[in-house]
């Protein structure tokens, strides 16, 4: 009886003629007596099914759906298929059983509908719940064999899911369905973006407040969680909507809009908007440099994100994501070119007057260069900051300070780059005059001009400049070389060259004292120092010789003569050799401590 049964049970929708009836029964009866018989049978092995896994039996514990296509749940399934079509026979018009038995068979049918549902809804929560952080579909397309059990895991429980939302939601209980899925799987898109180091319960709008040191914090933050989430956390809730709901029924919950777009958007949409209101939140922070390159990591991390965020959130309702991503890329572009009118600003009014001992590098000048070097890594990023607005400078840039044409970096980056080495020069020139010998002066300029051109070459600002502006830049730097030499080392060699008498015991006095002046001062790049030493020796040597020889001459060339010297020619080169050595490359205590914070 129980194989007749089941075989009724899965074959109900083939047509049956009426001689297939008198074989089964023996009788020729109506056909509506036999289809109640037939649902009477369905409906009563549904019961003996439904029961087995009701909250009152000894099953309740155990786990009706332990993977994908199990024979209880398929068996369990089709129970409530053929019950739904039992009760759709009963309130039909092709049935004609008496009212009250109608009624009757109704009820009963009604109340084992009402408790598979019961069960499919605790099954449904239990699944969503068990699997919580591992129902990812880009997962079932890894090959590691060491993934195999979660892939498969994953696949079955997917599997049961959508198996059970499309019975529930078939017998009318697609809102409870739904409900539970997105209650569950929003707290776990949240639990997520919380794991990933971006906490939705901290409010956007107290940015402002925060120290730079915490904020900073929270953009790396949201920075590492953005390259998560949207390629992998959202896309998987679009993806695992759309299997668990894609053909389910949203005419009968209510929806005018399609289910899974409605299940996504109600468990995406607000941790969406609210990730993405952080950066907007950000840029209206109140602007400075040290800012700077942090907004343009926001910049970028947005810009290479937008397509995927497009492509996500393409439904008509979700338009609001996307239009919040263009609101922060536009606020971060503002934020960005205010910052970087900031960074000018700084180095216009930076007003200290203090002496850099030794006329080496300012700190202007090495945190200022620090800065534009990482400026020159975001390009890119900048082009899109300044895309459609031209550069246009407060005075013509001078011909030895323009940028070489390219068509790798925008003029509009390039020029605005220029301008700013030149307001940094401007200033360099400004902090020159404070040293009241003017050879100190020259010194100061050839040592800080040498240093932004080995920063331009060693960075990124090569490529925005061009090679022929670093050139340029650095034949200046000789030139004020060439004059600290001559203001310093001009009076040693002029002496050098007299043929008086007295002019060995001048030369002596003024060259030590070009000497113990030069040992207090530092020449910062290896060649450039090179380079003037043998420009001393040059300048002094040959004319020395000279003097030397005609000294000696005078007075006899002996051991007497040569006692009576304080420097031979090789003493000289030696001497020379000791003063051009390389600097101390800590910087000299007392120094200002100015500078731009560059994030990184």
């Amino acid at each position: 009886m129980a194989k007749k049964t089941i075989s009724r049970l899965f074959c109900f929708d083939r047509p049956r003629s009426s001689s297939l009836a008198i074989a089964v029964t023996g009788n020729a009866s109506p056909p509506d007596s036999f289809s109640s018989r037939l649902m009477d049978e369905n409906i009563a092995f549904a019961e003996s099914i439904i029961t087995k896994w009701d909250y009152d039996s000894s099953e309740c514990s155990k786990s009706l759906f332990s993977g994908a296509g199990g024979a209880e749940s398929t068996l369990f399934l089709r129970s409530v298929a053929d019950l739904r079509r039992a009760m759709l026979f009963y309130s039909s018009p092709d049935c004609h059983d008496l009212p009250s038995s109608r009624a009757e068979t109704l009820i009963r049918a009604q109340t084992l509908m009402q408790s598979a549902m019961r069960r499919l809804e605790h099954e449904f929560h239990r699944i969503l719940s068990s699997n919580r952080h591992h129902l990812d579909l880009d997962s079932l397309s890894s090959s590691s064999s060491d993934d195999e059990d979660l892939r498969l895991s994953s696949t079955n429980a997917i599997a049961d899911l959508r198996s059970i939302a499309e019975s529930m939601i078939a017998n009318g209980y697609g809102l409870e369905c739904v409900r539970i899925y997105k209650l569950l799987r929003k707290s776990m898109v949240e639990e997520a973006l919380f794991c990933l180091g971006f906490d939705l319960r901290l409010p956007c709008s107290n940015l402002y407040k925060l120290d730079w040191r915490v904020l900073d914090l929270r953009i790396r933050s949201w920075l590492a969680a953005a390259r998560v989430s949207f390629p992998t956390l959202f896309a998987t809730e679009r993806l695992l909507c759309s299997h668990v709901f894609d053909n389910s029924d949203s005419i009968g919950l209510g929806l005018d809009l399609d289910l899974t777009m409605s299940c996504f958007a109600d468990v995406t949409l607000d941790a969406a908007l609210q990730f993405l209101s952080f950066p907007e939140w950000v840029a209206k922070t109140k602007p400075s440099p040290e800012k700077l390159f942090r907004i343009l990591e926001l910049h970028q991390a947005l810009s290479d994100l937008y397509l995927q965020i497009e492509s996500i959130f393409c439904y008509e309702s979700m338009e609001m994501v996307k239009s919040k991503a263009l609101a922060a890329l536009k606020s971060l572009a503002e934020a960005a070119r205010a910052a970087i009118h900031e960074f000018e600003l700084s180095v216009q009014k930076e007003s200290s007057k203090f002496l850099i001992p030794g006329c080496r590098v300012h700190p202007l000048i090495r945190n200022a260069m620090k800065y534009l070097a990482c400026l020159a890594d975001h390009v890119p990023t900048l082009a899109d900051v300044y895309a459609g607005i031209p550069f246009r400078s407060p005075q013509s840039l001078p011909e030895t300070s323009a940028p070489c044409p390219s068509t790798l970096v925008p003029a509009t980056v390039s020029e605005r780059i220029a301008w700013l080495l030149l307001v940094v020069f401007c200033k360099l020139d400004h902090k020159a005059e404070f040293y009241k010998d003017v050879s100190l002066s020259y010194l100061f300029l050839a040592n800080n001009m040498q240093y932004v051109v080995n920063k331009v070459r060693g960075s990124g600002l090569s490529m925005v400049l061009g090679r022929s502006w670093a050139e340029r830049h650095e034949e200046t730097a000789r030139r004020y070389a060439e004059k600290y030499l001559g203001l310093g080392w001009g009076k040693v060699a002029a002496i050098a060259a007299e043929e008086e008498d007295g002019g060995m015991a001048a030369f002596a006095l003024s060259f030590e004292e070009a000497a113990v002046a030069q040992e207090g001062r530092a020449v910062e790049d290896d060649r450039m120092r090179e380079e003037m030493r043998i420009e001393v020796d040059g300048m002094i040597l040959p004319a020395y010789r000279g003097l030397y020889e005609r000294f000696m001459a005078a007075h006899g060339g002996g051991v007497e003569a040569a006692a009576a010297v304080r420097y031979s020619p090789a003493g000289i080169r030696d001497r020379i050799e000791q003063i051009f050595v390389a600097a101390d490359e800590s910087e000299p205590a007392g120094l200002m401590n100015w500078s731009f914070r560059t994030s990184s």
